[in-house]
């Protein structure tokens, strides 16, 4: 009857337990954590090279569209969620890291004939103004792309997705996207644009980036 009564008791404890154990196990594994861009940390962030994609995409000849990625780039973030107006963005690429799936167009699009990347090995974006905020989560920024020796404006939009400590990293962490769009041609890259192959840019960021002085 004891083992019978304690077996039943027991069976109720772990019942009543299990959702503020599991409660306890989410707040372990992402503590926290906010989708609010006010809650979020205020501080200089470096570039979590694991979770990080650069990719971008053009029109090919009207069938299809053609994507690329970079492999290799760096990013600093200056970021305070209560002055958003002065953010500071930079990203630096390294260009011999295009990727495409391709392995001898690759070494082409190294070459002098399109990213030269012996004499160009860096692609470098700056913000350099605030311009709006689209949504509570959307934030649009004015900056300039150095590219093949040119410098010239291109927008990036960005999107806010979360913050807080990383149970992985130990680091706190915030993660965005961005959007950007620009003509290839501003920067001399207008090999066969006369013939179909899409001048228009589209780029597209996906970045987590950790506290640099969180531990």
């Amino acid at each position: 009857m004891f083992n019978y009564v304690f077996s039943r008791y027991g069976k109720l404890v772990a019942i009543m337990l299990a959702p503020s154990l599991l409660f306890s196990c989410s707040r372990i594994l992402t503590p926290d954590q906010t989708s609010e861009v006010t809650e979020v940390r205020a501080g200089q962030y470096v570039l979590d090279p694991n979770h990080a994609s650069l990719i971008w995409k053009l029109n090919h000849l009207g069938f299809s569209t053609f994507i690329g990625t970079f492999n290799e780039f760096e990013a600093s973030l200056d970021f305070d969620p209560e002055d958003i107006e002065n953010a500071s963005l930079e990203v630096v690429i390294n260009t011999s890291s295009l990727d495409v799936d391709i392995p001898e167009f690759e070494e082409e699009l190294r070459g002098d004939n399109w990213f030269d990347v012996a004499v160009f090995p860096q692609a470098v974006y700056r913000t350099t103004r605030f311009v709006e905020s689209v949504d509570e989560d959307t934030f649009l920024f004015e900056g300039d792309l150095t590219l093949l020796g040119t410098t010239a404006p291109v927008s990036l939009e960005v999107n806010f997705h979360g913050g807080g400590r990383n149970f992985l990293t130990r680091s706190y962490t915030v993660g965005f996207s961005g959007s950007a769009k620009f003509n290839r041609s501003d920067f001399g890259l207008d090999r066969f644009t006369s013939f179909g192959v899409g001048d228009e840019i589209d780029l597209e960021i996906h970045v987590e980036f950790m506290d640099a002085g969180s531990s």
